[in-house]
């Protein structure tokens, strides 16, 4: 996934070189405007499209939230504020996270690490929602939608399709369906299995959680199967 281009607008100074500081530590942000109040954010929006705004509430002549509610296709917005008064109406305008100052480090990751599975699941839904490929299964050609696909067991000669109510069974290779499916969504982490990130639903020792089913994770694929899957954590 690309850098999430963010917008930090706040009056104070040093709130300000706080969070420019935060943002410099995590690698997946990078930071396309800094702003002392919401006018100039409103100015800086004419021509940038940030994918994160870090936006204070309390500033000079506009506040940030009376701003957000005038944006007709806002990013996505973490309030930070010393004011918890606002947390509602913050949320009834769809932000991500509230942060109330003084804001820690872990707090502040915490958050953006929300954006980061909003951006990239919805990059996944919203941009293939209706990728399929055609397998041969049965003596039939059949369309499997991409969104479907739970993850795919390796056996010999054969794969195994697993999906929500149903399994396909195909005469192929894991090289070669590895190479059909997108970086993005799937994500081999044995030597027989690969699985769609977007559906893990936990983890037990060393295997992925998928409804009913465990898929196991080999030592060689763990480091960057746990990277990759571990974004958000509490």
């Amino acid at each position: 996934m690309q850098p999430i281009k963010c917008v930090i607008t706040d009056d104070e100074p040093m709130a300000r070189k706080g969070l420019v500081s935060y943002v410099e530590k995590v690698d997946f942000l990078t930071l396309t405007g800094v702003c002392e109040d919401a006018i100039q954010l409103n100015t800086l929006l004419k021509t940038e499209q940030p994918d994160l705004l870090l936006l204070d509430i309390e500033m000079p002549y506009l506040s940030g939230l009376d701003l957000l509610a005038t944006l007709p296709n806002p990013p996505k917005v973490i309030i930070t504020s010393a004011y918890e008064q606002y947390a509602l109406r913050g949320y009834e305008l769809d932000v991500t996270d509230y942060l109330l100052k003084p804001i820690s480090f872990d707090r502040f990751l915490k958050a953006v690490n929300k954006v980061y599975n909003q951006i990239q699941k919805e990059s996944v839904t919203g941009n293939m929602p209706d990728e399929f490929m055609f397998v041969k299964s049965d003596k039939q050609m059949l369309k499997v939608f991409l969104k479907d696909i739970l993850f795919v067991e390796g056996m010999e000669n054969y794969i195994v399709i697993y999906m929500p109510s149903d399994k396909l069974i195909v005469h192929s290779s894991m090289k070669k369906i590895l190479e059909s499916l997108p970086e993005n969504m799937f994500l081999q982490t044995h030597r027989s299995y690969i699985v769609n990130k977007q559906v893990v639903e936990g983890i037990e020792g060393n295997q992925l959680l998928i409804g009913a089913h465990k898929v196991p994770v080999a030592r060689n694929f763990k480091e960057e199967v746990f990277k990759q899957i571990l974004t958000n954590i509490l």
